[in-house]
C-alpha cells in the first residue's frame, strides 16, 4: 500500500488545488509514482477522462502535474450546482440523477462507499496519494457528513498539511482555531503549518510561527509566496462579482464574456489573456470586438438572466451589426432557436432562444461526456476538446455544420459544443482575425507552468520535512 500526504485548508480560497498540483509536480521530478485524490468537489469547472468520467479541473490538473493520466476515481464525487439549493451528483464520473435528487445530509451514507474504495484503490496502485480537502476541516456543523476532510486522512492514515491565506490576514488566528477545532486523534495527523500567498520578508513574520508552534506543537513547514503562475483551479478564476461595472471604452479592442449567474468551464477562456473582459450589463459590451456566451450549468436560468439584464438584446444587435459572436455548449443552445427540457432536466419546460443560429435543442437524461478531435469545416485544422451536456441538438437549413455533430455557424455567429475550442492554437488565431484582433503572446504551455510552479513552492518549504511527512524516509 502506498502512503498519503493531504492538504488542507482553514478557508476555501486558501490555495490547496495549487499546492496539491505543485507537490505532484515536485514528488513526480523526484521518480515517485504519485497520484491526485479529492474525495468530494463542488465545481462546474469539469472536464473529461479517456473514459469519458467528468472529473473536476483541478484533478485534471494534479493527474497532468503527476504525469498520469487522469481518472474518475481521482475525484469519484463531483457536485456541480445548478441553483442555489440544488446540484447534479456526478459519482465516478457520471451523473446519478436519484443521488442527485436526494437531501443533502442524506446522501453521505451513499457516497462514502465510492470515496473510501476510490481511496484505498490509488493507494494500492501508487506510491504516493496527494490528497486535497475541501473548505475547512473545522466546519463543525458538516463534521456528521464530512467524506472529505479529516475523515480521508483519518482512513488514510495521511499525514496532513494545514494551509491559510495570509495574504487575506488573520492567517495565524485561522490555523490556531482551525487546530482547536479538531479531535485529539484528529490533531495527531496534522504535521505542519503553510503560510500560503506571502508578499513580502518572512523574516518579518517573527515571532508568529514560533508563538503558533509553542499554542499547538505545529510546526511551520512553508512559507510560499505569491505566485504569477495561472493553472486551471477548481473554481475557476471569475471575477468578484460585487466589482465595480468597466470605465466606459474598457472593452475597446477586447473579447466581451457574458459573466453568467451558473457559468461552467470558464478557464478555457484563459488563451484569451488580457483581452478578455467578463460583463454584467448591456453598457460594459461598448466597444467589445467579439462577445462570448460559455457554458453553463442551468441553460434556461441563465438565457432569463441575459434577457433580464438586457445582454440578449444587446448580444443580438451587436450580431446584426458583425461583431463575431460564440456560443459554447450551453451559449450554444441560447444562441439557438428554441431549448425543451421535458424530462425536467433544468426544472422542465421550454424557453425560446436568442434565434441567431437555426438550432433546436431538446435536453436528454443521458449526459454525453467524451474527448474529442474533430476536423474543422472553417480552419482546415483537427481541433481537439471535449463535450459535457445533456442537449441534443438538430440543426435546421440556415446554419452550415462546421464541426460534425458539434458546432454551427451562420455568417458571424458561431456555436459548438466543444470546450478547450481557444485552447487550439488554429482556432484562436482564427477567432482573433474574425474579430480584428492581434494574436496573443503564445501562453506558456501547462507542462512548463507546472515545472514552474512545482520549483518555487518548493523552495519555500521546508523539503526535507515536507518529503519525509510524505513518504517516511
Amino acid at each position: 500500500m502506498g502512503r498519503a500526504l493531504m492538504v488542507q485548508g482553514c478557508t476555501s480560497s486558501a490555495g490547496k488545488s495549487y499546492l496539491v498540483s505543485a507537490l505532484c509536480r515536485a514528488f513526480a521530478n523526484e521518480g515517485v509514482r504519485v497520484a491526485p485524490f479529492k474525495g468530494q468537489n463542488m465545481s462546474n469547472n469539469a472536464g473529461i477522462t479517456r473514459e469519458g468520467g467528468e472529473i473536476g479541473r483541478a484533478q485534471i490538473v494534479q493527474a497532468r502535474a503527476a504525469r498520469v493520466e487522469p481518472q474518475a476515481r481521482m475525484n469519484p464525487v463531483l457536485l456541480k450546482p445548478e441553483a442555489d439549493s440544488r446540484s447534479q451528483v456526478v459519482v465516478l464520473g457520471k451523473a446519478d440523477l436519484a443521488l442527485s435528487q436526494l437531501p443533502w445530509r442524506e446522501r453521505k451514507a451513499h457516497l462514502w462507499p465510492f470515496v473510501r474504495d476510490s481511496l484505498h484503490g490509488l493507494l494500492a496502485d501508487y506510491d504516493l496519494v496527494l490528497i486535497e480537502g475541501a473548505g475547512s476541516p473545522a466546519e463543525v456543523n458538516l463534521r456528521a457528513g464530512d467524506i472529505v476532510n479529516m475523515r480521508v486522512a483519518l482512513e488514510a492514515q495521511a499525514r496532513v498539511l494545514l494551509a491559510a491565506d495570509i495574504d487575506r490576514g488573520g492567517a495565524f488566528a485561522h490555523l490556531l482555531g482551525t487546530w482547536h477545532c479538531l479531535s485529539a486523534e484528529e490533531r495527531a495527523l496534522l504535521g505542519g503549518f503553510i503560510l500560503n500567498k506571502f508578499r513580502g520578508d518572512p523574516a518579518l513574520l517573527s515571532p508568529a510561527p514560533e508563538w503558533l508552534e509553542q499554542q499547538t506543537g505545529v510546526s511551520t513547514v512553508g512559507i510560499v509566496p505569491m505566485l504569477g503562475i495561472p493553472l486551471p483551479e477548481e473554481d475557476g478564476l471569475l471575477p468578484d462579482r460585487s466589482a465595480p461595472l468597466f470605465e466606459a471604452g474598457a472593452l475597446a479592442g477586447s473579447v466581451a464574456i457574458a459573466r453568467l449567474p451558473r457559468v461552467a468551464n470558464l478557464d478555457e477562456f484563459a488563451p484569451l489573456g488580457e483581452l478578455a473582459r467578463w460583463v454584467t450589463s448591456p453598457a460594459e459590451l461598448a466597444g467589445a470586438r467579439a462577445v462570448i456566451l460559455p457554458g453553463s450549468k442551468s441553460v434556461r436560468a441563465d438565457l432569463a438572466w441575459l434577457r433580464e439584464t438586457g445582454l440578449a438584446g444587446a448580444v443580438t444587435r451587436l450580431a446584426r451589426e458583425g461583431v463575431p459572436v460564440l456560443g459554447v455548449c450551453g451559449g450554444l443552445q441560447m444562441l439557438g432557436r428554441t431549448l425543451r427540457d421535458p424530462h425536467g432536466i433544468e426544472g422542465g419546460g421550454e424557453a425560446s432562444g436568442l434565434g441567431l443560429l437555426d438550432l433546436e435543442t431538446t435536453l436528454e437524461p443521458e449526459k454525453i461526456t467524451r474527448e474529442v478531435a474533430l476536423k474543422d469545416a472553417e480552419t482546415g485544422s483537427v481541433l481537439r476538446g471535449y463535450e459535457i451536456h445533456h442537449g441534443r441538438t438538430v440543426a435546421g437549413p440556415e446554419v452550415t455544420e462546421t464541426l460534425p455533430g458539434a458546432a454551427w455557424r451562420s455568417g458571424n455567429v458561431r456555436g459548438a459544443y466543444l470546450h478547450g475550442l481557444l485552447e487550439n492554437p488554429a482556432y484562436l488565431e482564427a477567432f482573433l482575425g474574425w474579430a480584428g484582433l492581434q494574436s496573443t503572446a503564445a501562453l506558456d504551455t501547462l507542462d512548463s507552468r507546472l515545472d514552474a510552479l512545482a520549483e518555487q513552492v518548493k523552495a519555500g518549504l521546508d523539503w526535507a520535512r515536507v518529503r519525509d511527512l510524505a513518504l517516511g524516509v
